[in-house]
C-alpha cells in the first residue's frame, strides 16, 4: 500500500484548456496530490503514462486524434495505470463510449466537478479528490489486446447442485461495480428463471448509458425499473436515479426517494431490508465491490431471515469496502469471485 503521506502523481487528460485549468485549480488544492503533466488527446495521453508514471489519470472520453476509450485500451495494454474517467457531458453516445472505456480497464467514473461558485461545486470536486484518492490504491494489471481479463479463481467453495425455492436476486454495488455487472449477467443462463433487482451507485446522468451498455452483453433482458410494475421471471431491473427501490407484497417494484440512513440514494440497504421483509428466506442477496458499507447490515439481516447471501472476493474487488462490512459482520454465505457467482445463481431454481 502506498505510503500515506507520499504525494499521488497525477496525470490530467483533457483537450480543453478551460477545463484543464479548471481542473488543475481543484487538484491544485489538495497537498496530497500533484499533476505531473497534462495531455490534450489520447495520443500524448499515451505517451505520458509511459514517459511519466503516473500514479493516476483522469480521463476525458471525446477528444481530437485519439479518444478516451482508445487511449484506455492502449495505456492498460501498455503501462496500465488506474484511469478515472471525469465527464460532464450526457450525449448518449458518449455515456456509451464511457462504459466502453470502463470495459477496457479504467477503474472509476466521476461527473465533472460544478463550476466555481456553484452550490454543489465544494461536493462535487472533494468527490473527484476523494476518488483520485482512493484509485491510486488500486493494483491494476495488463490488458491483452482483444481479450477480456479472466477473473481469478474463487478458493471458496461453491454450489454444485441444484437449489430449489429460491424466488428473487437483489444485488448492490458501488465502485467497480458496472463491469463486475457484466460479468455476471453475461455468464448467466439465457434460460435463467429469477428475477434481478439491482442497485448500482451511480454518477446522476449515467444509468441509462450504463443499461444499455449492458445490454449488449446480457443473457437476461435488462430495464430501469418503474414503480408499481410486476417483477417478470428471467428479467433484471435497476433502481432509478435518485429512487430507492424495494418490493411489495404483490409481486411489484416500489419505488421511493425517501431519505436513507447512509444518505445514499438509491439504497442498497433499503432494497435488502424490502427483500428480507417480503421473500425471508426464499431470496439470494449479493453485495459486490464498492466504498462505505451500504447493504451490509441488510444483507446480514437477509442471512438471519434465512437467505442466501454472497459478497464478492478481496483479489476481484476495486474496492473491498461494503463486502469487506459485510464479511466482518459474518453477512456471507458464500464468498466468490464474480465468475462464481455467476456460476452459483445457476444453481438457483424456482
Amino acid at each position: 500500500m502506498r505510503d500515506q503521506r507520499s504525494v499521488i502523481r497525477v496525470l490530467v487528460v483533457e483537450d480543453s484548456p478551460v477545463v484543464q485549468e479548471f481542473l488543475l485549480h481543484i487538484f491544485g488544492s489538495d497537498p496530497g496530490i500533484s499533476v505531473i503533466g497534462v495531455a490534450r488527446n489520447g495520443r500524448e495521453a499515451v505517451e505520458a503514462a509511459s514517459e511519466k508514471r503516473p500514479d493516476v489519470i483522469t480521463m476525458d472520453i471525446n477528444m481530437p486524434e485519439m479518444d478516451g476509450l482508445e487511449a484506455t485500451r492502449k495505456i492498460m495494454e501498455t503501462n496500465p495505470v488506474p484511469i478515472v474517467i471525469v465527464s460532464g457531458n450526457w450525449n448518449p453516445k458518449e455515456v456509451e463510449t464511457t462504459f466502453k472505456a470502463i470495459e477496457a480497464g479504467a477503474v472509476s467514473l466521476v461527473q465533472r466537478p460544478a463550476g466555481i461558485g456553484h452550490p454543489e461545486h465544494q461536493k462535487t470536486a472533494k468527490e473527484l479528490l476523494q476518488t483520485v484518492k482512493l484509485m491510486s490504491e488500486i493494483k491494476v494489471v495488463k490488458r491483452w489486446p482483444r481479450y477480456k481479463q479472466k477473473a481469478p479463481e474463487c478458493k471458496e467453495a461453491s454450489l454444485s447442485e441444484k437449489k430449489a425455492g429460491i424466488e428473487i436476486v437483489a444485488i448492490g454495488a458501488s465502485t467497480g461495480g458496472p463491469i463486475v455487472l457484466q460479468t455476471i449477467l453475461s455468464r448467466l443462463p439465457k434460460k435463467f428463471q429469477l428475477p434481478v433487482l439491482i442497485v448500482q451507485h451511480m454518477v446522476k446522468g449515467f444509468l441509462h448509458g450504463m443499461v444499455h451498455w449492458l445490454r449488449e452483453t446480457s443473457a437476461i433482458p435488462v430495464h430501469i425499473a418503474a414503480n408499481g410494475e410486476q417483477i417478470q421471471p428471467g428479467h433484471a431491473y435497476f433502481a432509478p436515479d435518485g429512487f430507492n427501490m424495494g418490493v411489495g407484497n404483490r409481486g411489484e417494484i416500489l419505488l421511493n426517494q425517501d431519505e436513507s440512513e447512509n444518505k445514499i440514494r438509491p439504497s442498497v440497504s433499503f432494497l435488502f431490508q424490502s427483500i428480507a421483509g417480503v421473500y425471508r428466506a426464499d431470496a439470494v442477496g449479493i453485495l459486490l465491490t464498492g466504498m462505505g458499507r451500504d447493504g451490509a447490515e441488510e444483507l446480514k439481516l437477509m442471512k438471519t431471515k434465512g437467505a442466501v447471501t454472497i459478497i464478492q472476493d478481496r483479489e476481484s474487488s476495486v474496492v473491498f469496502g461494503m463486502p469487506g462490512v459485510a464479511l466482518e459482520l459474518d453477512a456471507a454465505t458464500y464468498i466468490l469471485s464474480p465468475d462464481k457467482i455467476a456460476e452459483t445463481l445457476a444453481t438457483f431454481e424456482k
